[in-house]
């Protein structure tokens, strides 16, 4: 049975009709003086506000149920066991496994955990070993004053993870390097980059589980000509070489020597890039804040993986958000979902939240090969505030669609503590007061409704584990909305028939033989293969 036939699928239905299309959240408050304490909590690292949601108490009693029949607890059990859930690659999803300590750490013991297979054990040996020898090489860079610049190639999950991170944690980054992300196949992207940096004080870092991304090996090549182009050598022995200055994350190692990277740092079929800057992945992380500080945010991943494994629902801040999300999408009828970080250091987390929820439950079919006639991830978009209030708030305010908005505030600013500061969470909380109260009374085109639902996510700061510890949060989140759905989170078939396709037209462009090729895409790449003449 899918979700949608399930009783607990029609008992939440008619308690969202008994709201009569959507609770008014200022009466709830008058009427449940405890609304707040019901419906908030704070989990390692992150306090999370609910209370503005168009929910009550009750609704995540009915969505706890729900999340039992969908079979939730146990799918996140056999995650823990190391059992292949990711059923259409035939792999299983241990992302997790990357932050958990030795001895186990806050789940050694989980019921689970104690009866892991010698497999797992080893798995999780196999785990630290990479992460020393990667956090080992980490500090011999950081360590290296002749390396003033790192190049990170990489794109999809292998580039948004490290970047969102190494821009959050920016005042723990070694500010005698600089770091460069380069993942578009459009050449101005790398080629701004390579004006900026010079051979012998360069290291490229080319992220790719295959060695084969075409993206990125592109853009590896390309990077690997300037190199030889501006004063680099091919032979080893050489002090400015490819092999000093170029080191490959892959699990492909002959594929990497054949470029000439002898150099390299693998993982594991079971991290989905989307779930990796925990891995050799995020070298560029543990360069640019020292393994210290890579270990922290390990640790602050960690406290929310236990929370996740063990906490009640009732308690369990990525399973009431998980819920949450499908009460939005499903009953709710809300289609995107805002997320508004209120800190510079989290400008690029959306993009890299859109990756991470849309990639994920971005799918119409069950694990089982069936199509799911309900709808799954929402359009997630949004960018800093205060920028976004001066932007698209408006919307938000006025607009005729009801979009939730996701705040994103740390308490303490850091070295910016102060009027900055303040006047910026401020001006969080403040949007989510007016979203909730509205305005009336100054004239119809001076009025908005109100009533709009909002979730306030508040840090501590923006250190290493309370990063850890918000990523995983998400994680966790989009696994338990994915599992009610009843859908595999962890493969992207749609991002591989793109690329299949792409092949295919570099193919029929050597050969000219557009066979049963579509008229419009015929045209277009006839139209590419002409030169420009006068701007047309």
């Amino acid at each position: 049975m899918v979700c949608h036939t399930k009783p607990e699928w029609a008992q939440l239905k008619a308690h969202f009709h008994s709201m009569e299309g959507g609770l008014d959240l200022q009466a709830a408050f008058r009427q449940d003086p405890q609304r707040l304490a019901h419906l908030s909590q704070q989990a390692p690292h992150v306090f999370a506000d609910l209370s503005k949601n168009w929910m009550l108490p009750q609704t995540e009693v009915l969505l706890s149920a729900l999340a039992q029949a969908c079979e939730v607890h146990a799918l996140r059990d056999a995650m823990l066991a190391g059992q292949t859930i990711n059923n259409t690659e035939s792999r299983a999803v241990m992302h997790w496994l990357l932050r958990t300590p030795r001895d186990g750490g806050l789940l050694r013991t989980h019921p689970v955990v104690q009866q892991w297979t010698p497999q797992m054990q080893q798995a999780l040996q196999s785990v630290h070993d990479t992460l020393d020898a990667m956090l080992t090489l980490a500090e011999q860079v950081r360590a290296n004053p002749q390396i003033t610049d790192v190049v990170n190639i990489g794109i999809g999950g292998s580039h948004l993870g490290p970047e969102v991170v190494v821009q959050a944690l920016e005042d723990w980054v070694d500010g005698d390097k600089h770091f460069h992300f380069v993942s578009n196949v459009d050449g101005h992207e790398l080629g701004h980059v390579l004006r900026k940096v010079r051979p012998e004080n360069t290291l490229f870092l080319i992220a790719s589980k295959s060695f084969t991304t075409a993206e990125t090996m592109l853009n590896a090549r390309s990077a690997r000509e300037w190199f030889l182009a501006h004063g680099g050598s091919p032979h080893p022995q050489d002090a400015c070489s490819i092999d000093q200055h170029f080191v490959a994350l892959t699990t492909n190692t002959e594929a990497a020597a054949e470029f000439g990277i002898s150099r390299t740092l693998g993982f594991w079929d079971w991290v989905g890039g989307r779930f990796s800057l925990w891995s050799a992945i995020g070298l560029p992380i543990a360069i640019a804040i020292g393994a210290e500080q890579f270990r922290q945010m390990l640790q602050g991943a960690h406290a929310m993986d236990a929370h996740f494994f063990s906490a009640p629902d009732a308690q369990n801040l990525p399973m009431r958000l998980g819920l949450l999300d499908v009460w939005n999408r499903n009953f709710c009828g809300f289609g995107s979902r805002c997320i508004a970080p209120y800190s510079h250091g989290l400008r690029r987390l959306t993009a890299y939240l859109q990756q991470l929820e849309m990639e994920s439950n971005g799918k119409g079919v069950t694990r089982d090969g069936h199509k799911l006639p309900v709808a799954t991830a929402p359009i997630v978009w949004g960018e800093p505030g205060t920028n976004g209030q001066h932007a698209f708030f408006q919307m938000l305010h006025q607009g005729p669609d009801v979009i939730p908005v996701e705040f994103i505030a740390l308490r303490d600013g850091g070295k910016y503590l102060g009027a900055h500061h303040q006047s910026l969470v401020i001006n969080a909380i403040a949007q989510a007061q007016a979203l909730m109260e509205g305005r009336s009374g100054d004239g119809a085109e001076r009025d908005c409704p109100g009533n709009r639902p909002s979730t306030f996510l508040l840090l501590q700061a923006l250190d290493p584990a309370s990063l850890g510890a918000l990523i995983a949060l998400y994680e966790h989140r989009i696994f338990v909305s994915g599992a009610v759905w009843g859908i595999n989170s962890f493969d992207q078939w749609g991002v591989e028939l793109g690329k299949k396709l792409a092949q295919q037209l570099r193919a029929r462009q050597q050969s000219q033989d557009w066979t049963g090729v579509d008229p419009s895409t015929v045209a277009l790449m006839q139209r590419l293969a002409e030169s420009p003449v006068n701007g047309n």
